[in-house]
């Protein structure tokens, strides 16, 4: 008689498996990612898109590209 291969038990797996990191792993995940995204994103805004002009003094260069208002050469 062949031996028969135990049922798979996907689901009991998953349960059994921890989904969140312990120790300074989490300290990397839970600050210091969101706050290099937040570093970089202020970056954009500050020196980037003023580099390009992007922004007027009254900070709606968005608004008049997509309206055609702005300087004419």
């Amino acid at each position: 008689m062949p031996e028969q291969e135990p049922p798979f038990r996907w689901s009991e797996k998953l349960l059994e498996v921890h989904t969140h990191l312990k120790g300074r792993y989490d300290a990397i995940t839970s600050v210091g990612i969101p706050l290099a995204l937040a570093a970089s994103g202020l970056f954009l805004i500050a020196f980037v898109f003023d580099t390009f002009g992007v922004f007027d003094a009254q900070g709606r260069g968005v608004y008049n590209l997509s309206h055609g208002i702005g300087k004419k050469e």
